[in-house]
C-alpha cells in the first residue's frame, strides 16, 4: 500500500502570503508532484494546519484546489485550523459522537485512523476522555493499525517545539493506551514540526514530514523561540508492507538539474585524464 503524506500547508486567504511565502502555490506544486509520479497512492493523507488563521476563504481556497485530486484524500485538523470553519466547509466530512474530527476507515487490512488533537485558542495538542475512548474502541476492533496525528504526542527533546506538543495531562494516558495495543500498531505519522524526526514510543516507530511551506530549524537547547527559514518542502511517501514500512521524502520544488548514473561498478570508476 502507498500512502502519500503531506502536512502543514497553512493556507491563506488566496493573495496572503505565508512567511514571506505563496502556500497556495507550494500545496498546487506538491499535488501535481504526486500527480505525476505517485497517483496510484491509495490515499493522499494532510494532517493538519491546513489553513494558518483558519479563515473561511482559506477553507474555500483548500476545497477548491482539492476538486481533481490525484488520490482520495483524507484531511486532519491542526492548531492553526478553527474547528467550526472547517466543519462549515466541509459539512460532510466524518467525525466521531462528539464532534471531533476523528474517522478512520480500512484500507489494504489496514486500519488508517485519523485524529483531531487540537484545542481552541492553543497551539498545544490535546486528546482528552471523550477522544481517548473513541480511539480506544478503534484499536481495539482491528488486527493492523496506522495512526495519523498533527501534533507529536511524544516529547522529541526539541525544547521550543516540545512546549507545544501533546499537553502531559493527556500524553500519560495516550501512551497507555498506546502501550496495550502497540502489538498492533505498525506506525505513528504526525506533522506539526515542520521537520523530518522519526524514533520510537511505546514501542511503536513514528515519523513526522516537512511542511509544503517554511521548514523548522531544530534547536536542542533553545527553550522558548521556535526557529525556522525557506527551505525547501517535501512531502513522504509511505510504503507499507506486511514486511515493514518504507518512507521516502520527496523534494518537489526541485527545478535544478538531475543527473543520472547506471549502477554497474565502471559506471563510478574514475575518468581517465585525456593525454
Amino acid at each position: 500500500m502507498k500512502l502519500v503524506h503531506i502536512s502543514d500547508i497553512h493556507l491563506t486567504v488566496p493573495g496572503e502570503r505565508m512567511g514571506g511565502l505563496n502556500p497556495h502555490k507550494r500545496f498546487e506544486q506538491a499535488l501535481a508532484d504526486v500527480r505525476a509520479h505517485h497517483s496510484d497512492a491509495a490515499r493522499i493523507i494532510i494532517t493538519g494546519d491546513l489553513t494558518h488563521w483558519g479563515e473561511p476563504a482559506a477553507y474555500a481556497a483548500l476545497k477548491d484546489a482539492l476538486s481533481y485530486p490525484p488520490s482520495p484524500v483524507r484531511l486532519l485538523i491542526g492548531n492553526h485550523d478553527d474547528r467550526a470553519a472547517f466543519l462549515s466547509a466541509f459539512p460532510d466530512h466524518p467525525r466521531d459522537p462528539g464532534g471531533f474530527v476523528n474517522y478512520a476507515e480500512t484500507v489494504a487490512d489496514t486500519r488508517l485512523i485519523y485524529l483531531d488533537t487540537t484545542a481552541p485558542q492553543t497551539h498545544a495538542g490535546h486528546f482528552c476522555a471523550m477522544r481517548r475512548d473513541w480511539l480506544e474502541g478503534e484499536l481495539e476492533s482491528c488486527s493492523r493499525a496506522r495512526v495519523f496525528m498533527h501534533h507529536n504526542v511524544m516529547p522529541l527533546g526539541w525544547p521550543a517545539e516540545d512546549r507545544i506538543a501533546l499537553v502531559a495531562e493527556d500524553r500519560e494516558p495516550f501512551a497507555k493506551l498506546l502501550t496495550q495495543h502497540q502489538d498492533h500498531i505498525d506506525y505513528i505519522h504526525f506533522g506539526h514540526v515542520h521537520a523530518p524526526v522519526h524514533g520510537t514510543f511505546c514501542g511503536i516507530p513514528f515519523a513526522s514530514v516537512r511542511s509544503t511551506g517554511n521548514q523548522s530549524v531544530p534547536d536542542l537547547a533553545e527553550q522558548d523561540l521556535l526557529q525556522g527559514a525557506p527551505m525547501a518542502p517535501s512531502y513522504s511517501v509511505i510504503i507499507a508492507r506486511d514486511s515493514g514500512t518504507i518512507i521516502h521524502e520527496i523534494p518537489f520544488t526541485w527545478d535544478g538539474p538531475i543527473f543520472t548514473a547506471g549502477t554497474a561498478w565502471e559506471d563510478w570508476a574514475k575518468p581517465v585524464a585525456a593525454e
